[in-house]
């Protein structure tokens, strides 16, 4: 069986963990916090409890949870390990100071994936001997639901490693993008930016209510994107595809994007929109609805299955 690495046991360490063990093969976990990577198990269990009662996982958990250990040492977490997936503080320093001490620790032909969200890996690996086997592989949270992985090397990341990880993801049942370059943000990121900061503009001027926003994107685009990108979208919204697309609407939507100016996250809009959110949402209460937005990720996913069966 082969062994994964999982170096961090938060939210996303926790995740991962899930996805590699469901997919057959054998986890060690370890976090730096002591007895983090311990008290996880307890919330793996539930996860994998709620992904069996969706019928999005044949064994039962207790099968699954057995494949992960928790470990007490990162030497103990990487021995024996084909894959690293790190999922430590988004901050340079400590990333830096991980993968030094991770490509000390694994032999040459281990891969060293990070699932940062935004720090390219150029920044956290150009002075490592192994650099090559470096790269990022960032996950939509959570990731034992939302299958995408974006595939980002640095310039000097080996393609026959970006390919290997490419194929280790398809395998485990995640959906891996690659990118041929580093952005700020990545791509997920950057299309949510642009989303969200015309969200907080719209609140901005006085255009609509963010309730109303919300329901633009639950109750409108977010129907299609379930099932479709944003080409095949347009693709499909013109008889004579995206060329007759570009041809009709091309001058209103670039207009659109000439007024589409950078965006700062003014505090006034904040404090409306969180003024609104809170009323919609205590704060006491955002655990139990991520837990209800988790349920209804699996009710998607199984629906989704079943239409490409």
């Amino acid at each position: 069986m082969e062994r994964i690495a999982v170096v961090g046991a938060g939210l996303i360490g926790r995740a991962w963990s899930m996805v590699f063990a469901r997919a057959g093969l054998e986890v060690r976990l370890w976090d730096k916090v002591d007895g983090v990577a311990g008290r996880a198990m307890g919330l793996i269990a539930n996860s994998l409890a709620d992904l069996r009662a969706a019928g999005l996982v044949q064994e039962t958990p207790e099968a699954i949870a057995a494949r992960i250990t928790p470990v007490a040492t990162l030497a103990e977490c990487v021995a024996g390990a084909v894959h690293v997936q790190e999922n430590g503080p988004e901050r340079l320093p400590p990333k830096q100071e991980l993968f030094a001490e991770l490509d000390r620790l694994c032999p040459q032909e281990v891969v060293l994936a990070s699932s940062t969200s935004g720090i390219p890996a150029s920044e956290f690996t150009g002075n490592l001997a192994g650099r090559g086997r470096c790269l990022v592989a960032h996950p939509v949270n959570p990731p034992y639901l939302v299958p995408l992985v974006e595939l980002v090397g640095a310039p000097w990341t080996d393609p026959a490693v970006v390919a290997r990880t490419r194929a280790l993801m398809q395998r485990v049942g995640q959906v891996p993008v690659v990118a041929f370059k580093e952005t700020r943000g990545f791509v997920l990121n950057r299309l949510q930016a642009a989303l969200v900061a015309e969200a907080f503009r719209m609140v901005r001027d006085g255009v609509m209510s963010p309730e109303d926003v919300d329901a633009c994107v639950k109750d409108g685009l977010g129907l299609r994107w379930a099932f479709m990108g944003p080409f095949e979208t347009i693709d499909l919204n013109a008889p004579g595809g995206v060329a007759d697309y570009a041809d009709r609407f091309g001058p209103l939507m670039g207009g659109i994007t000439e007024e589409q100016t950078p965006y700062d996250y003014d505090a006034p809009t904040v404090g409306k929109v969180t003024a609104e959110r809170r009323a919609a949402l205590p704060l006491e209460q955002i655990e139990a609805r991520s837990a209800w937005r988790d349920r209804r990720l699996m009710a998607l996913i199984a629906h989704k299955r079943g239409q490409e069966g």
